[in-house]
Formats: structure tokens, C-alpha cells, sequence
């Protein structure tokens, strides 16, 4: 079982700037890729970004540019540095965490609450 836990959000005017993190525990060996997705009222939830076990990253094409994720030092870390942000881009943001084997699990976080104000 992995635990994901994410945190940093808040209230930000248009063209500022957060850090989400995102904190998993548990059995974090065989962790293959961290997600950042978000998810507004009456929308799909959606990928923003993405970083494998090997640092590739991936990016939806309305981030590129202004957000940037990453790890950190310790392995069970990542972040989503936000820039110039948008009102559109209030939403609940979620942290997934993918393990590899035959059937690979996801786990979810709680997710944290993203609101910019115009």
C-alpha cells in the first residue's frame, strides 16, 4: 500500500505563483510514475504533469512553460512549481502515484484545493 498526501495549496491572484508537494509512504520502492492532475466542478479530471522513475516528464500543452515538476532529494517527494497562473486553472489538484509490477496500482491523494482569483 502506498499513502499519497499532497499540500500547498490556496488562494493566489491570476499571475502568481504556488508549490504544490506531494508526500507518499508505505511501499514506495516499486513507484514507476507521480502524477499531477486537477479536476474542476463539472469537468474531467485532467492531467497536468508527469514525471516517470526516470525523471522524463510530461506536460499538458496549457502548463508548458509555467509549470515545472520534480522530485526531491528524497525519494518519496515531488513537486508542482506553478507560475503565472490563470483563474481557469481553479480546481482540486491531485497527486497519483503509479506502482509497477504485473498489475500496476494506482493510489490517489486527498488532493488540495487550488483557487485563483482574477
Amino acid at each position: 500500500q502506498v499513502q499519497v498526501a499532497e499540500s500547498g495549496g490556496g488562494l493566489v491572484q491570476a499571475g502568481g505563483s504556488l508549490r504544490l508537494s506531494c508526500a507518499a509512504t508505505g511501499a514506495i520502492f516499486s513507484i514507476t510514475n507521480w502524477g499531477w492532475y486537477r479536476q474542476s466542478p463539472g469537468k474531467q479530471r485532467e492531467l497536468v504533469a508527469s514525471i516517470s522513475s526516470s525523471g522524463s516528464t510530461n506536460y499538458a500543452d496549457s502548463v508548458k512553460g509555467r509549470f515545472t515538476i520534480s522530485r526531491g532529494d528524497a525519494k518519496n517527494t515531488v513537486y508542482l512549481q506553478m507560475n503565472s497562473l490563470k483563474p481557469e486553472e481553479t480546481a482540486v489538484y491531485y497527486c497519483n502515484v503509479r506502482r509497477g509490477g504485473f498489475t500496476p496500482q494506482d493510489y490517489w491523494g486527498r488532493g488540495t484545493q487550488v483557487t485563483v482569483s482574477s
